[in-house]
């Protein structure tokens, strides 16, 4: 029995280690505990409170009211001792007979005291001749009216009072006690009521705790078995649940069916991802297998149409190729891994040179290509990144427009950034597809998916390396009308 109260004291002293074992536990981080435990102080302390504001009220008043008869009948007797005499002699019975009636009425003891602080009477007859020099009847000579105090630890109320003359010249004290043992006995009584009273109103706010913490609980249970339908992989068969019993718990549910959203359009991006990787993948292959089938099967092959076919697979192997190669820069891109060295660039300088590159290309179908420079911005760059990233945009604005349409270019700055525009009166993006934009092997427009090279990764990989310049990109765009890309990069990049 030691030893063990030995150890919780240990446990109990070491409160690095109570404090751990608190933290640790389960019940403790349990929501429906703390409430239980809040509803239940929340009942009990009150009437713990009350229970002592009570008592001490009790005790207070008695003893006041204890104080207040005491001091009135010494006053009383006062007035008469100094009228017989008493203070010069203290035969006289009848005041003796007083004396002795107000000690036994307050079960205390009574003493008269000189003007030579000496005691000429006591009614115990134990101190007669003595001397009495206390703080109260010093104050009484010095002037005070009664003094009194209250002894808790013995028992007692003691009350002094001066014997006056008809002018108010004070001749002696008179120092009174009195017992308070009932007042005690009182309020224990008063206090075991209490306590039974405290300990039904306990059981009873235990019972309404629990209650009221399993019901208030209830709307948080519907949100667990929602969730929990979701953790077993049930997501895209799940049905919403409203849990409309609290703002938060509507609140809670509305974010998780948000993110469950989020979700379902990320397995479905990933699963159309992984259709458009094999398809694209799976397309030049197959071109492959068709050209070499048709030179194995043929007997005599010319040596022209062999040359054709071979320069064709080849055609095919550099388009598997690039595709993976874009692929793996995404990758890289996305995680980080890919080398990036910015440093101070003229960004008219390379916006010039990304015209010269596409200018070729809409030439062909009498596009207008214009680029204006509203100011001189220098910024840190990754220059053959960016101009990647540039000219996939500008190619498309070229590809996806109509024959003898325009593309502008602008270059400009605000006081953090480098702004850079491309507007073109394309075919336009549909709305829809709009916010789909930048996905990988994403293309708005398929009926013209077929007569327009690429794979469908050129955005993406512009938007990847925007985002690596700590840039970014937006689209604003009309079907029909054209589109315009806004690209944002930081002036100086802050590493």
């Amino acid at each position: 029995m030691c030893i063990q109260s030995g150890a919780w004291g240990i446990i109990l002293k070491d409160e690095s280690l109570f404090g751990k074992l608190l933290k640790r536990s389960v019940v403790f981080k349990s929501l429906k505990f703390r409430i239980f435990i809040i509803v239940l102080l929340v009942g009990v302390i009150p009437v713990s409170v009350m229970r002592s504001l009570l008592l001490r009220s009790y005790e207070s008043r008695a003893v006041n009211q204890r104080i207040t008869d005491i001091t009135n009948q010494c006053n009383i007797l006062c007035g008469r001792l100094f009228e017989a005499g008493f203070l010069d002699d203290t035969s006289d019975e009848l005041i003796n007979d007083e004396l002795s009636l107000l000690s036994n009425l307050y079960d205390g003891r009574v003493l008269i005291i000189d003007d030579d602080f000496r005691i000429i009477k006591d009614t115990y007859e134990m101190s007669a001749g003595r001397t009495m020099v206390s703080k109260e009847v010093v104050a009484i000579f010095n002037g005070s009216s009664n003094m009194d105090r209250y002894d808790d630890e013995n028992g007692y109320v003691e009350v002094t009072v001066p014997v006056t003359d008809a002018s108010g010249t004070v001749h002696g004290a008179m120092v009174a006690s009195g017992s308070t043992d009932y007042i005690r006995t009182n309020r224990d009584n008063l206090n075991h009521r209490a306590w039974i009273v405290e300990i039904t109103v306990g059981i009873f706010v235990l019972v309404i705790a629990y209650a009221l913490s399993s019901t208030l609980l209830l709307p948080f249970d519907k949100v667990k078995r929602a969730i929990g339908s979701a953790k077993e992989g049930y997501i895209a068969e799940l049905k919403r649940v409203d849990v409309p019993d609290y703002t938060e718990t509507g609140e809670i549910m509305d974010a998780f069916y948000q993110m469950l959203d989020q979700v379902r359009e990320a397995d479905e991006a990933r699963e159309e991802f992984v259709a458009n990787v094999s398809h694209e993948l799976k397309t030049p292959l197959a071109s492959m297998k068709v050209l070499s089938d048709s030179i194995r099967n043929e007997e005599n092959v010319p040596v022209e149409m062999y040359r054709e076919f071979m320069n064709d697979i080849a055609d095919e192997v550099d388009r598997e190729n690039q595709i993976i190669t874009d692929l793996l820069k995404i990758v890289r891109l996305e995680k980080k891994t890919e080398k990036f060295e910015p440093e101070p660039a003229d960004l008219d300088v390379l916006l010039s040179e990304t015209v010269k590159m596409v200018e070729p290309l809409a030439k062909k179908r009498g596009i207008g290509l214009t680029y204006e420079k509203l100011q001189d911005v220098t910024a840190d760059v990754d220059s053959l990144k960016l101009s990647q990233a540039l000219l996939n945009i500008v190619e498309n604005a070229v590809k996806y427009n109509k024959d003898f349409g325009w593309v502008k270019l602008t270059l400009d700055k605000d006081i953090q950034f480098a702004i850079i525009t491309v507007s073109d009166s394309g075919i336009g993006i549909p709305e829809d597809s709009v916010a789909r934009i930048f996905d990988r092997f994403y293309r708005a427009d398929k009926s013209h998916s077929n007569e327009i090279t690429g794979n469908g990764l050129g955005l993406a990989i512009s938007r990847s390396t925007i985002l690596l310049h700590k840039g970014s990109v937006r689209v604003e765009s009309k079907e029909g009308e054209g589109s315009t890309f806004t690209v944002r990069i930081p002036l100086i990049y802050e590493r």
